[in-house]
């Protein structure tokens, strides 16, 4: 398997200026009254309540790098609710200085789609995420953009056969694959963890999350030959022996393993 590989994940919450903004909202009336007012008004009209992806605000985006020297765990996190645009630009900026495989589930049709629009909002510069070829001819046939091709590599959109109807969550593939899954939280309770002040545990959720997608990779690595039978058992083992030195530190990395037994 080449390196490196970037796998990803992003958290989010509703975006609550931007709605205020395109809503001509009053200054008067509250972030909780304004989406309790959208929520009914979607209600009313038979609508899903989850936010439009261009008001999908970032609150952090966690990666799993892999390279030739290891392997890290690294989290973007907007912790101060002002930094959204600096969390954005430093993962393209991470793709900018290692040009790697990225990795995702779900990533596009919501992860990246996100991104993009958040980064269009703050003015973030990505010219090698964006590259088609006209820059770097080896481009145009293996690019970030393109659905079919791999330098971005939807793991779920993949395996459905690039059909919506096929689509299987993480957490059941994790699961059914011998992976922890998730742990004590999803994405639908991310935001009222935020507002109760809880953006470490979002942060150590996600991480969570992205390292399931990362193990989920591996056995795909393994069924296409990316992996032989003892280079997958060797990096399995690997990744236990790391999460292992973090846990010494990182609570959550200890009932992941745990999980794992």
């Amino acid at each position: 398997m080449a390196w490196p590989v970037l796998v990803f994940d992003i958290e989010t919450i509703p975006d609550m200026q931007g709605l205020r903004a395109l809503r001509g909202t009053p200054a008067e009336a509250s972030d909780a009254e304004v989406h309790e007012q959208w929520l009914a008004e979607r209600k009313a009209e038979g609508r899903s309540d989850f936010m439009p992806l261009h008001l999908q605000r970032v609150l952090a985006i966690s990666c799993v790098f892999r390279n030739a020297e290891g392997l890290r765990i690294h989290s973007f996190v907007d912790r101060d609710g002002q930094s959204e645009g600096r969390v954005v630009q430093a993962f393209f900026h991470a793709v900018e200085k290692h040009t790697p495989q990225l990795v995702s589930w779900n990533g596009g049709g919501f992860d990246l789609p996100v991104l993009h629009y958040r980064g269009l909002r703050h003015g973030v510069e990505a010219s090698k995420y964006w590259d088609m070829g006209e820059d770097d001819r080896e481009f145009k046939w293996n690019n970030y953009i393109s659905r079919y091709h791999l330098r971005h590599l939807d793991l779920m959109d993949l395996l459905a056969m690039f059909s919506p109807k096929n689509n299987a969550p993480l957490d059941a593939m994790a699961k059914l694959c011998g992976f922890p899954g998730k742990l004590g939280m999803d994405g639908s309770q991310v935001y009222a963890q935020y507002l109760a002040g809880q953006t470490e545990d979002v942060r150590r959720y996600c991480e969570t999350d992205v390292m399931n997608t990362y193990l989920v990779y591996c056995r795909f690595q393994k069924m296409r030959g990316g992996f032989t039978e003892a280079e997958y058992e060797q990096e399995i083992a690997y990744v236990k022996h790391t999460l292992g030195d973090l846990a010494h530190t990182e609570p959550h990395w200890r009932e992941y393993l745990a999980a794992w037994a």
